[in-house]
């Protein structure tokens, strides 16, 4: 045997305890890089992946960031990275936050407060320019629509009041949730995040919308105007 298929058996072995550890123990059997390396095991079948699966966590900090991350971060950290490698590690990430989204539409925002808070870190997080995004609620505070009005710059979005009261009217919307992100990962609002909010405020108050809550998204924590005391 050369040492070349010498060491794709430790590998193969390695693999196979891998998977029979977490099929007769559990995801909570594995730490968070064995959970990559077999994620990895199918995009990079004839290599050894756990140093990779360690540099990701390394670099992006945690499994939430390295699934969450853009094809482009993720190319610039790891140049070498294939597209079938970049595929394998982001689709899992858009299929969370799919099934999280599916999982708080039409449903009461204060019963689904948490997965809501971390669709939006998913969604918006690791932007790399800021998001101005929309929660349209109907009486029962259900949530019946999630959009994202404007894109901006690193630090600024523009927002136009009569356009989100506009939207809102059109959806049949009772109140809204405004939600922004920071590209610094700095939640802590601006003066022109605070005026900003009251000029949407006064004019959805016009309308008979209210505004529930603005909440600012970093890496990893958010701010809400509403705790905050701001609106």
């Amino acid at each position: 045997m050369s040492d070349k298929d010498s060491i794709e058996e430790d590998y193969a072995g390695h693999r196979d305890r891998l998977r029979t550890r977490f099929l007769t123990a559990g995801a909570d059997a594995l730490q968070d890089y064995e959970m990559l390396e077999m994620l990895l095991f199918t995009a990079l079948p004839r290599r050894d992946v756990k140093p990779l699966a360690k540099a990701l966590l390394r670099s992006f900090g945690s499994l939430w960031c390295v699934f969450n991350a853009s094809p482009e971060a993720l190319r610039k950290a790891f140049p070498k990275m294939t597209d079938g490698t970049i595929a394998a590690l982001t689709i899992v990430g858009a299929a969370a936050l799919r099934m999280t989204r599916q999982e708080i539409l039409n449903k009461p925002v204060l019963s689904t407060w948490q997965r809501l808070l971390d669709y939006c870190q998913g969604v918006m997080a690791n932007e790399a320019t800021e998001q101005f995004r929309l929660l349209f609620l109907d009486r029962k505070n259900t949530l019946i629509a999630d959009e994202v009005q404007q894109r901006g710059t690193v630090d600024h979005t523009p927002v136009y009041p009569r356009e989100v009261v506009k939207r809102a009217l059109e959806l049949g919307a009772s109140a809204i949730i405004l939600v922004h992100n920071h590209p610094s990962g700095d939640p802590t609002p601006s003066r022109a995040d605070i005026d900003m909010t009251k000029e949407i405020v006064t004019a959805a108050k016009a309308m008979g919308l209210a505004v529930h809550d603005h909440l600012v998204i970093g890496k990893g924590k958010h701010a809400s105007f509403k705790s905050l005391g701001i609106i």
